[in-house]
């Protein structure tokens, strides 16, 4: 999320994992076995000791060309229609928003992390000269089903918004080519999406947009060939969004559709604030901003990426430049749909790290994955679904 140059050392991280409401906190552990250790020389030596509590996965998400600031994380859903490509279900994606100058807005590469551990990149832009733009690759990143990946762009020739355009949704076939660019005059700075897709020809994506502060519903119709636009509709708007020259942009970001409740919870960071949009799929026309279900000047600091996780709560990332607060650097929150703080984690001891995350539930095994933008890392970690 910042504008900040790639870590060379690894960065001492205290990490609270967050399922079914109980915290591991690895500091503790480090404590412990320090205390223990101290004593060692006055005690037999105890037998090797398997731990309980899991470490992250650190993956570098630099492709061969050098993008930095990761923002986007898919997974690649079961039932995807792989057709021959390197995508399998399991796997990552993850979006570059910055180029190898780590200038905003110019960052034109997904990168695909295999659940086997395997790096590769799915996706590059074309390549542009000093002076131009570039993709800019948001946070905005689905993959669906049918073999299709889209994402958003929201471009700039010189890392700030004062060169930056409303971009569009890039649309990608399962051997990472460029099908086609999804513009409209309702996508304006596409910052964020989530798609409602089960798996047949029609899927239903919401998009927020930083520039307008909006969140608008496209109706999309798939073939074998590619992805059309049937309807667009904007259900959401009054989101508070500015320029930053840290940010690039502070705007309606994080999106999670609940279909069983017919509701889209939308994180916005000048806000900093969660709202919940009441019929979402159903809404002829904006509701406004919804009605705020979190609002925590204690924990929030810039709400950003947002995921569900398997028990039904919300996991969300702070921008920390809103409300900033450096004793709590890189959190992600979590909290239940009625508004109640459960924990928080946090993925870097430097400010400006989290940004986008995501979680998948697969043969009773939870994924949790996250970004460290401080270091264009991707932090995964493997946990037993609760039940």
């Amino acid at each position: 999320m910042k504008n900040v140059q790639t870590q060379t050392e690894p960065a001492k991280r205290t990490t609270n994992i967050m399922s079914s409401g109980i915290k591991l906190r690895i500091s503790t552990l480090v404590f412990v076995v320090a205390a223990v250790s101290a004593f060692s020389t006055a005690a037999p030596a105890a037998p090797p000791v398997t731990p309980f509590l899991p470490t992250p996965q650190n993956i570098s998400t630099v492709p061969p060309n050098g993008d930095q600031n990761p923002y986007g994380v898919a997974f690649v859903p079961d039932g995807f229609k792989g057709n021959g490509g390197p995508l399998k279900p399991g796997d990552i994606l993850v979006s570059n928003f910055n180029n190898s100058d780590n200038k905003q807005g110019t960052g034109t590469t997904i990168v695909r992390i295999g659940a086997d551990g395997s790096f590769s990149t799915f996706f590059a832009g074309p390549a542009h000269p000093t002076g131009s733009s570039g993709f800019g690759l948001s946070t905005a990143l689905a993959v669906l089903r049918k073999g299709f990946v889209i994402v958003g762009n929201v471009p700039s020739m010189d890392g700030t918004t004062a060169t930056s355009g409303p971009g569009s949704l890039l649309v990608i076939d399962n051997k990472g080519n460029l099908l086609s660019m999804i513009t409209d005059p309702t996508i304006n700075g596409p910052w964020d999406m989530t798609v409602d897709d089960r798996g047949g020809d029609n899927v239903t994506a919401f998009v927020s947009n930083a520039f307008a502060g909006t969140v608008v519903r496209l109706d999309l119709h798939l073939t074998a060939t590619g992805v059309t636009v049937t309807k667009k509709t904007v259900i959401a708007s009054g989101y508070q969004h500015q320029s930053d020259a840290v940010t690039f942009v502070d705007a309606p970001t994080g999106l999670v559709y609940d279909a069983n409740h017919d509701t889209l919870f939308v994180a916005s960071s000048v806000d900093n604030a969660v709202y919940a949009v009441q019929n979402a799929e159903k809404a002829t026309g904006s509701n406004g901003t919804g009605n705020i279900i979190y609002s925590d000047p204690v924990h929030l600091h810039g709400a950003l990426g947002m995921a569900m996780a398997p028990n039904g709560h919300l996991l969300v990332t702070n921008n920390d430049v809103i409300n900033s607060d450096p004793n709590q650097p890189s959190e992600i929150v979590e909290f239940t749909v009625t508004g109640q703080f459960i924990t928080q984690l946090s993925v870097d001891p430097a400010q400006g790290g989290s940004f986008g995350l995501a979680v998948n539930v697969q043969n009773n095994i939870v994924t949790f994955a996250a970004v460290d933008d401080n270091t264009a890392s991707l932090l995964i970690w493997t946990l037993s679904a609760p039940h």
